[in-house]
């Protein structure tokens, strides 16, 4: 079990898993914003967090709000490094053709907590032969 030590900023939800066996937790707005279509917003979860080294916090969109709404994040997965200190902040883009109201208090995204590995690089001459090598984009095809 990962401990992660949280300091709320504002009086909002503490992250809990909604149900046994679930990967993420739910951040919740600490405010209202009327978010225009194809706009950007920066908007607080009202939370820090000390996540030990060692680990990630994922922070991913809801489907729900993809789905129904066509609200999700600006960079898709964002993350929030064991040395960060500061609020939770989740990058709102509406992707539909209405404004969307963003609600104190309501879902705007999933923390899911990963282990990470620092690599080391060792620059080389070849890196050797696979069977794919450096074939990159729709290499397998579409069929």
């Amino acid at each position: 079990m990962l401990k992660v030590k949280i300091k709320k900023i504002v009086d909002i939800k503490t992250p809990f898993y909604a149900h046994k066996g679930d990967s993420g937790t739910d951040l919740y707005a600490v405010e209202e914003y009327l978010l225009k279509p194809m706009e950007r917003k920066l908007i607080g979860t009202g939370i820090r967090i000390a996540i030990p080294y060692g680990y990630e916090a994922q922070i991913r969109p809801k489907s729900g709000l993809a789905l129904e709404h066509g609200i999700s994040h600006a960079n898709c997965i964002g993350t929030i490094d064991s040395s960060y200190r500061g609020e939770i902040k989740i990058p709102m883009i509406n992707f539909s053709d209405k404004p969307y109201k963003i609600e104190k208090g309501k879902k705007i995204g999933q923390m899911v907590f990963a282990k990470v590995e620092e690599a080391i690089f060792e620059e080389v001459d070849e890196l050797g032969e696979t069977t794919r090598n450096d074939k990159g984009f729709g290499s397998t095809g579409l069929d």
